[in-house]
């Protein structure tokens, strides 16, 4: 079951409020308010019914409190501003409305804690709840100290943690103070400390709270159980000896992923009568400002009867056609089972392998862990056993699981891991054997020479032992395993520990949704800094290796490369041969001038004609020949099938037109390949293949003005080809 939560936001909306102090532009409020919005919008992007927020006013024009009236004077100019319940952006959208400085001063932010008290009694019950009351002030407001000790007690025995953030609070751990404060607020901090020190609660200063929300959250994960059943050594079944343990099986790492997008259109309609009609977006919250979007898929075969020359299919009469070649071969629903491996949900270790001899490369994936079943101490003991026989013998061992029946099957390693309160056997996935890539590479350490002879030293190809001790001292110089200070000022702690690396693209989007969902109209705010901190190495550590990197560059005989020119290449500089004999004179006779492009060796053919073309007009004829090839890959095509090799062409054709500064020759071939791909003249619906070139924009879109000079094409009008 979800955890449940139920917190209620004070906040002081009195006229001092609508101020500004400590040098800021924006109000005391609207500052404040960073906090509120920022811990609301996380609860509503969390999408959990059973986390519940309340909103209470203080020091609001109008009272509006069950309180008022039934337990006497004291609860004036208090609004519950919305009830405690499920928040969605629809609230907060309502919520925002109501966040404005009032006109007054009067209000007590005692009493208001005292009605969210009774707000959150009322709700949870004597349910299991999370229970949380956060204050925001200025501490400007009349505060009535009678009765603390009865409130701090009510507190503590409704089990609540009341958080009080203060404007300008001073706070000695933070290092803030401030100056010229009033005896009022003096006076109302000395009340809001003892009543947070009576119920052991949070007292801070809104500085603090603020800087520490570019600290990315981690969202809390409860465990997921994928395996619940034995773990066995042999066949229980078979044998009365074989080892047959009840554990359970959680992941250890699980990769974070980026919230997905759901697409959406600007609604031209009224949006209520789209819930009305049922075109709500499948889990998502229904708007004004949104329409659903809705895919619809066709299915069409030739049939030279049919209207157009193409009929409509269902989806229930498709087939389905394994590529063999070039063809498809069908395997129809009762004969694809047979396919399918029969496997039943086991938990079997095959043998067992000493530490020195895996090679860590081969982890495969993300890592589970292993324990005991739960109140099972017979198998608490057995599993223990295990895991210490394992350690001692330092080994690893491998086991295959099926996690339910009709899974597929998975090897994996189980590794020891030991604590003073805990056990478990860790596993990582192996790989099979075609997963597994061998590539010879020559040595790093000795090169072999043509007649056989092997040579260790003195070679160009092998560093000298001065290069050698250079690389080690640049590479000591840059260690950042000790390289954060302690306490005492000493390095010795880790730089760029895992728990102190969150993930950017994840963080970012999280804080611009949460920033649009609460400023719409505002410019998104930029990366938080903690983001970008282990972009690069520290500074300091740069500097303090740079004597280290130049000894390096010196001793390797770095010299810079100088760029490429982007001009076309003058035929009559290039490179005498060593041998002697005139390549090019020979390309250039008349009958060794290739003529056609074969399409079975389009690219080198392609290039070599460009190359030794002596007209503009051999360059023209060369690149309509590479353009029918590039066509006739694509009609062909059985699915997807030629799609790579005409991309490649495409990346081919466009970087030559690029080398040789003919780019009107690619631009006009590509919006003549996009009419006809959309149009479906080039054998049926080839829109995928237009979606995989437009992720590839990059290199296979039009030719701009910023790529080649004597390109008509504007980097603007470049990126808006293929958006239409």
């Amino acid at each position: 079951m979800a955890d449940k939560e139920a917190t209620v936001y004070i906040i002081d909306l009195g006229s001092s409020m609508r101020d500004c102090h400590g040098g800021r532009i924006e109000s005391d409020l609207d500052w404040g308010m960073r906090y509120v919005w920022d811990k609301i919008s996380t609860t509503v992007a969390a999408s959990r019914k059973t986390w519940t927020v309340g909103v209470v006013g203080v020091r609001t024009d109008e009272t509006s409190n069950p309180l008022h009236g039934h337990e006497g004077e004291g609860y004036e100019n208090i609004s519950i501003l919305q009830e405690l319940g499920p928040m969605n952006l629809t609230s907060l959208r309502n919520l925002q409305g109501l966040i404005k400085p009032s006109d007054t001063e009067s209000g007590d932010s005692i009493s208001a804690i005292v009605l969210a008290v009774d707000m959150i009694e009322r709700f949870t019950k004597k349910l299991k709840y999370k229970r949380k009351i956060i204050l925001v002030t200025d501490g400007e407001g009349a505060v009535d100290p009678d009765d603390i000790d009865d409130i701090s007690a009510k507190i503590k025995d409704c089990d609540i943690e009341l958080v009080i953030l203060g404007v300008d609070f001073d706070d000695a751990e933070f290092g803030f103070k401030e100056e010229d404060k009033s005896s009022q607020k003096k006076v109302n901090e000395g009340i809001f400390k003892d009543l947070i020190n009576k119920c052991d609660g949070l007292y801070g200063t809104m500085a603090e709270a603020i800087s520490e929300l570019e600290i990315p959250r981690i969202k809390p994960v409860r465990p997921y159980k994928t395996y619940d059943g034995e773990l066995t050594l042999g066949n229980p079944a078979e044998h009365k000896d074989a080892l047959s343990i009840s554990v359970e099986r959680y992941f250890k790492t699980h990769k974070a992923t980026i919230p997905p997008a759901s697409r959406v259109v600007l609604s031209t309609g009224p949006g209520p009568s789209q819930a009305a009609e049922g075109n709500e977006m499948e889990g998502v919250e229904p708007t004004g400002a949104f329409a659903a979007v809705k895919n619809a898929r066709t299915y069409r075969v030739n049939d030279p009867e049919a209207p157009g020359g193409k009929r409509d299919v269902e989806f229930e009469s498709l087939a389905k056609g394994y590529e063999y070649g070039k063809t498809a071969v069908h395997i129809s629903e009762s004969e694809y089972n047979i396919t399918k491996i029969e496997t039943t949900k086991c938990f079997t270790i095959l043998g067992f392998i000493h530490q020195e001899k895996y090679d860590p490369f081969f982890n495969m994936g993300e890592t589970g862990q292993t324990v005991a079943q739960k109140l099972n101490d017979a198998a608490a003991l057995k599993l223990s056993s295990f895991i210490h026989s394992l350690r001692e013998l330092e080994s690893y061992a491998v086991a295959r699981l099926v996690t339910k029946d009709g899974k597929e099957p998975a090897l994996i390693l189980l590794a020891p891991h030991i604590e003073p309160d805990f056990e478990c056997l860790y596993d990582v996935p192996l790989p099979f054997a075609e997963d597994v890539r061998n590539y010879q590479f020559p040595p790093l350490d000795k090169v072999i020479t043509v007649t056989g002879n092997i040579k260790y030293d003195d070679h160009r190809l092998l560093p000298s032992k001065d290069l050698s001790e250079a690389m080690d001292e640049y590479v000591d110089a840059m260690d950042i395993s000790t390289w954060v200070q302690d306490e005492e000022g000493i390095h010795n702690l880790e730089y760029a520990a895992v728990e102190d690396v969150f993930c950017p693209p994840l963080h970012r989007i999280n804080q611009v949704v949460r920033h649009r969902a609460i400023y719409p109209d505002q410019p998104l705010p930029p990366v938080a800094p903690i983001l970008l901190k282990y972009s690069n190495p520290p500074e300091e550590l740069v500097v303090k290796a740079q004597s280290r990197l130049e000894d390096l560059i010196e001793e390797a005989n770095v010299k810079k490369v100088p760029p490429k020119s982007k001009a076309r290449r003058e035929k009559g500089h290039k490179p005498e041969p060593i041998s002697g004999l005139d390549v090019d004179a020979l390309l250039n006779q008349p009958q060794n001038k290739l003529k056609k492009i074969d399409p079975e060796n389009a690219i080198p053919e392609f290039k070599q004609i460009v190359e030794y073309a002596s007209e503009e007009s051999e360059i023209e004829d060369a690149a309509r020949q590479m353009g029918a090839i590039i066509r006739s890959l694509i009609s062909n095509s059985l699915g997807n099938s030629g799609y790579d090799r005409a991309i490649e062409y495409l990346s081919v054709f466009r970087d030559t037109m690029v080398r040789w500064e003919m780019p009107a020759l690619y631009n006009s071939f590509l919006r003549d390949l996009k009419k006809r791909l959309l149009s479906g003249e080039l054998g049926g619906d080839r829109r995928e293949l237009w979606w995989q070139m437009k992720g590839a924009k990059a290199t296979l879109g039009l030719i701009d003005q910023s790529v080649s000079d004597p390109s008509n094409v504007t980097p603007e009008e470049a990126a808006e080809f293929f958006k239409k």
